[in-house]
């Protein structure tokens, strides 16, 4: 689990217990009982999971309370509190349908085989305006095959991350994964949430097969690679799938070419230059893409003064644009923004990061053997994608001994990686 964001408060556990506990008419005005129900995760003890099953046995209906109490059963279910189950189960029957959802998702993480609360799970597929996804991803983690009925209701949804899930759970509770390939379709969707929720579904499935479609789904990389990366974990040490099935597929993901994707938009007519500066801001990576496609195709005489002028403006701010930026400069061999990938690569803010792989794949693409020192103190960082773009940057600039350097290190991935450049090179 990762925790980097979850101490962000400046309480300690008595007093976090503390605030808590206090009557709703007795806050101060800067008091949060919801920061006390998420800070309490980093205690995994007796006296705080018992605050927070306090917290849930409140039910006042106000607002506020209602939320702490959809945070405190939240906090249980990280905390793993199998003592709370009894609590958290009660929770099923609330009114709120995010007390539910969470009720549920907590259940998950706690895990349960009492038929009497699987069933009750199950059962609340047939209520309305419930959140459905969390509902059938609980019943599937949970292995609870009589739930299989009723999730087939829903592989025709209306809402595609339900459907998507619903197909990839009846896979995995049946063993027969013959409509898997419709979970797979849903990598090329118009919805970039149902892009990526698919590959959670694909995840969950572990449906090996995916892998080079997930390699091509038009959105961000930080998914896509997690997808692989996750696959990979769970099929290369049970022998389903070895390194040399997955490594084009991540060799393809680092490197980021928008035509290496199933670009799922297109425009009528050809945009202007300044349209498609503005589709790399998109939240929609489908649209960045898009657009990146575009100032390659149509703009790549004035696209890299163009991507300097809007980071020099905005995407020095902006994490997606930002990432979209460094790529391009790197594709269009624009040297005057060769400072600008070097000081990408060493940026250590966390929403950055992608970046720091982009800047290492551009500096390749850019050509410039003064990048080779800069990329080979990449291989000393814990960050394993921008370690495999730093090997594969090297390697344009025509240096491979980053390959002996990183056949030693502390990351599978990375070291297989590099073992087999070295097969292939000797």
């Amino acid at each position: 689990m990762d925790k980097r964001f979850f101490k962000l408060f400046n309480l300690t556990e008595e007093e976090a217990i503390a605030l808590l506990d206090t009557p709703l008419d007795q806050l101060g005005e800067n008091d949060s009982r919801y920061v006390a129900a998420s800070h309490l995760i980093n205690f995994p003890t007796e006296a705080s999971i018992n605050a927070l099953m306090r917290a849930v046995q409140n039910t006042d209906p106000t607002l506020d309370n209602r939320i702490v109490r959809r945070k405190s059963v939240e906090s249980l279910g990280r905390l793993q509190a199998t003592q709370a189950l009894p609590v958290i189960r009660t929770c099923l029957a609330d009114e709120d349908c995010y007390t539910v959802e969470n009720a549920v998702w907590a259940i998950g993480e706690i895990g349960t085989q009492q038929e009497d609360i699987l069933s009750e799970i199950s059962q609340l597929l047939d209520k309305p305006q419930q959140t459905y996804r969390v509902i059938i991803h609980t019943l599937a983690k949970l292995d609870y095959k009589p739930a299989l009925e009723r999730i087939r209701k829903f592989v025709d949804s209306d809402d595609k991350t339900i459907a998507s899930a619903a197909i990839a759970t009846i896979c995995r509770l049946s063993g027969d994964y013959s409509s898997m390939d419709k979970v797979v379709a849903f990598l090329e969707h118009p919805n970039v949430y149902t892009r990526r929720l698919s590959i959670q579904d694909l995840i969950d499935a572990k449906y090996y097969d995916a892998i080079p479609a997930i390699a091509k789904s038009p959105v961000s990389l930080v998914f896509r690679l997690r997808g692989i990366r996750m696959l990979a974990e769970l099929g290369v040490p049970d022998g389903k799938i070895s390194f040399a099935d997955i490594e084009p597929s991540l060799d393809k993901v680092i490197r980021d070419r928008p035509q290496d994707l199933t670009l799922v938009h297109e425009y009528d007519m050809v945009p202007t230059l300044e349209f498609a500066i503005r589709e790399l801001y998109d939240t929609d990576f489908g649209r960045c893409y898009l657009g990146t496609q575009t100032l390659l195709d149509v703009y790549p005489e004035v696209a890299g003064e163009a991507l300097m002028a809007t980071y020099a403006q905005e995407a020095h701010n902006d994490y997606g644009a930002h990432y979209h930026v460094m790529k391009l400069l790197g594709w269009l061999k624009y040297a005057p923004g060769y400072d600008l990938l070097v000081e990408a690569l060493y940026n250590r803010e966390p929403q950055f990061q992608k970046s720091r792989t982009a800047a290492a794949i551009a500096l390749g693409e850019l050509g410039d053997k003064r990048a080779i020192r800069d990329l080979k103190v990449c291989l000393e960082t814990k960050i394993w994608d921008l370690k495999y773009a730093a090997l594969m940057a090297l390697e344009k600039l025509g240096d491979t001994s980053g390959y002996k350097i990183a056949a030693n290190d502390q990351d599978w991935l990375i070291r297989e990686k590099a073992k087999q450049q070295l097969k292939i090179k000797n």
